[in-house]
């Protein structure tokens, strides 16, 4: 049996219905605890992931504790640790308007050691951070992905979309955080399926099974 592609995932936390799935955990947040998900959100993000990638394993490194609030420092800490773990990818679902150096450095790290990285951004508005660092995969959500499906969009701030909705369609969480996440999905599959894992080879494999090309064109 080949070995599952491990995923690296920075959020708040994993649920107790994927412990099968989850190879590592470790809290960042200040305090300290068990990586458990109180939030919801890091439970929906890896619900997303592992109903697209079966053979994917998770490493969790938990930055958010009782509300979505850390701060970069932190986030770059887990993402070094998250590399260290043998991470193939890391989904960061999650962003920032600020340039934060310690981020910066870590993400150029991790990419340099041959991670992946796939960030959330915005479908309005300025960059954020770390999704326009160079290299890293943009991802947006996209209303016209059903579960499954991505787009190549192409644009300034964003590389690709996808569905936007968790897996229960539960439409209040909605979002660009769930966009990334089902794209993380998608290349973990990927890599899986033997896609070679390089970001050339993924972006290449990620266009030719796009199911739309090109933004959404809404009539005036």
């Amino acid at each position: 049996m080949p070995e599952p592609v491990r995923v690296g995932v920075v959020d708040s936390g994993w649920p107790l219905a994927l412990e099968d799935r989850v190879f590592a955990a470790r809290c960042f947040v200040v305090g300290g605890g068990d990586a458990m998900d109180r939030l919801g959100h890091g439970t929906r993000t890896l619900q997303a992931m592992a109903a697209l990638a079966p053979q994917a394993g998770f490493v969790v490194a938990q930055v958010f504790g009782d509300a979505l609030r850390t701060d970069m420092a932190t986030v770059a800490r887990a993402v070094e640790w998250l590399v260290d773990e043998g991470a193939a990818l890391i989904n960061l679902s999650l962003g920032v308007r600020q340039d934060h150096p310690p981020l910066r450095a870590a993400c150029e790290r991790a990419m340099a050691r041959g991670c992946l990285l796939v960030a959330s951004t915005p479908a309005r508005g300025g960059p954020v951070f770390p999704a326009a660092y160079p290299g890293v995969i943009r991802v947006m959500g996209d209303a016209r992905c059903a579960p499954g499906q991505h787009s190549a969009l192409g644009l300034p701030h964003a590389d690709f979309g996808a569905c936007v909705l968790p897996p229960d369609g539960d439409r209040a969480h909605a979002g660009a955080s769930l966009g990334c996440a089902h794209l993380s999905g998608r290349v973990a599959a990927l890599l899986a399926a033997g896609v070679a894992p390089t970001r050339d080879a993924v972006w290449q494999a990620l266009v030719a099974s796009a199911a739309f090309h090109g933004p959404e064109r809404r009539s005036a």
